[in-house]
């Protein structure tokens, strides 16, 4: 799971980060007022125009499937989501004779837990919500694996595409206004990011729960 406080390195350069950016704001601001506001909102810019072009200039990641064999994998990728019958059915069609499926549940977690560098509540949370997944697919005939992933989902598929080239992504997602993950264009950041084809589930589990 991605952790900004992963190694010393990674927190050296954080602070390094840090120091850049907030050196220059003080020292302003002991001058002048205003010029403070104005370094702090020109290095505030410059900062988010580097997050997005970083963000752009990822190219597409290729998956060579056919230098592996002819199995037909499908990589199925949800939060909550992982019991509804949307994403059952959904992948149960897709579950041909001999095919393979890997189901990964991102281990979300907060920003407070995540700086904190505390992962275990939710590794213990995906990994209820995967085993709930695998029963419940076994239930409908479908034999499937599963692990826990980055709490990033994009970076999760990255990390699974890696041993498991897939045929076809299965994204799942809560309906539009409830789900994080449209909220924060993570289904069109997956196509982007990877030539494999995907398919978006949508899953209401508040409609499921009203349904006798």
């Amino acid at each position: 799971m991605k952790n900004p406080l992963r190694d010393e390195a990674a927190a050296f350069q954080l602070v390094l980060l840090s120091l850049g950016y907030f050196a220059p704001i003080a020292l302003a601001s002991w001058i002048s007022t205003w010029l403070g506001l104005a370094v702090f909102g020109i290095l505030t810019v410059v900062a988010f125009a580097a997050l997005r072009g970083g963000r752009q200039q990822r190219a597409a990641l290729h998956v060579g499937r056919a230098a592996v064999d002819d199995t037909r994998r499908v990589l199925v990728v949800a939060n909550e989501t992982v019991g509804g019958r949307e994403l059952l059915d959904a992948v149960r069609e897709r579950a041909v004779p001999g095919a393979a499926v890997l189901v990964v549940a991102p281990a979300l977690n907060s920003r407070v837990r995540t700086w904190a560098s505390d992962e275990d509540h939710a590794r213990h949370e995906a990994q209820r919500r995967l085993d709930d997944s695998l029963e419940r697919l076994q239930e409908v005939g479908v034999q499937a694996r599963g692990e826990i992933g980055d709490g990033d989902p994009v970076q999760a598929i990255e990390d699974a595409l890696r041993s498991f080239p897939a045929d076809e992504i299965v994204l799942s997602t809560h309906p539009p206004g409830r789900s994080n993950w449209l909220e924060r264009g993570v289904v069109g950041a997956v196509r982007d990011r990877f030539d494999v084809p995907v398919t978006h589930v949508v899953v209401d589990l508040e409609g499921q729960t009203a349904t006798p």
